[in-house]
Parts: C-alpha cells; structure tokens; sequence
C-alpha cells in the first residue's frame, strides 16, 4: 500500500530488490545484478538508481522499486494491495500504464485489492465485491460496476460515487479562498 513504509530506509534499491532476488533463486552474483538491471528497467528506472536509498526517491519511484522488487521473484501472479493509494493523481496514471504494459508483456495475471473504481474500470476484466468478507458479488467489470445486482454493492457504488462528486464539488470552493 505504501512504498514509503514499506521499503526498509537502512537498505539501497540493489540491497531491497536483491532480497527478494536471493529468497526465490539460486545465488549467483552476476544473474542478480542482472536481474536487478532488468526489472528496474521493466519498472522504467535508471541503473544508476540501485545504488540509492528510498528517501532519496519520490514516491512514484519508491512505488516502481516495490514493483520491481515483486518482480524479482518472477510471479506469475501480482497481487496489487491498494497500489495507487498514496500517490498523486498524475504519477497513478503512470503506475496504471505501468502495470497494464507488465501484465502484457509478461502476462502476469494481477489482482488488485482496492477501493478505487476508477482503477478497476481501467485495469481488470473481472470484480469481486466482499461484503464482511463473503462474496456478494462477482463479474466482467462493466457488468457488476453498471448493473450490480446486490444491495451491498449498490450501496458501495453510490457511496463511491457521492463520495466522488463531493471531492470535485469541494476542489473549486478551496481554489476561491483568498490568499
């Protein structure tokens, strides 16, 4: 959820991706570097960036390192828990094509844990709704997002959608105040 807590301060890029690099191959130091060389660059980071610490990166590219770090397991599966959440606006569109360019090109298969229906429209083909933890329901995303059918998730989609119009009804008042 939050690369800024989630990467350990103490360790650079190359020590964090390395981890995980070490846990799920053989070792091998040459295959490693490369490795790390790999999935950075499939992230979109420089080389050079290994050699740094999290609080040396913006949190777009602590965001890419927590990716490139799951990457370097080599999964098949890509579990993405609230992956935009604590970026802003211009940098989730970037991880959004991101994910949709690493989920073609190595055909993962990714799961998104999130709150935001914006991202599930853009991102998955299916959905499933918990309520307390039961599926209340599950579907092609247009066809549970436009058409739900339970009442918990009519109530989550009209909660997300009012909690929508308010943000963008409260965005023109705050950029009136003086100064």
């Amino acid at each position: 959820q939050s690369p800024h807590n989630s990467l350990n301060p103490r360790q650079t890029v190359e020590q964090l991706v390395g981890l995980v690099y070490d846990t799920f191959h053989k070792p091998g130091r040459a295959k490693r570097r490369e490795t790390i060389a790999s999935v950075l660059a499939q992230v979109g980071l420089p080389p050079d960036i290994a050699q740094m610490f999290p609080d040396q990166l913006s949190g777009g590219e602590r965001q890419r390192v927590a990716i490139a770090r799951a990457l370097a397991a080599d999964p098949e599966i890509l579990v993405c828990d609230e992956i935009t959440s604590a970026l802003d606006v211009s940098v989730q569109a970037a991880i959004v094509n991101l994910l949709k360019e690493l989920a073609a090109r190595r055909k993962l298969t990714m799961l998104f844990v999130t709150h935001n229906l914006a991202l599930v429209r853009n991102l998955a083909d299916r959905v499933l709704v918990l309520d307390k933890g039961q599926v209340a329901e599950i579907g092609p995303v247009a066809e549970v997002i436009d058409r739900p059918r339970h009442p918990y998730t009519r109530q989550l989609l009209a909660n997300a959608l009012e909690a929508d119009l308010d943000h963008r009804m409260e965005l023109p008042r705050a950029a009136a105040l003086p100064a």
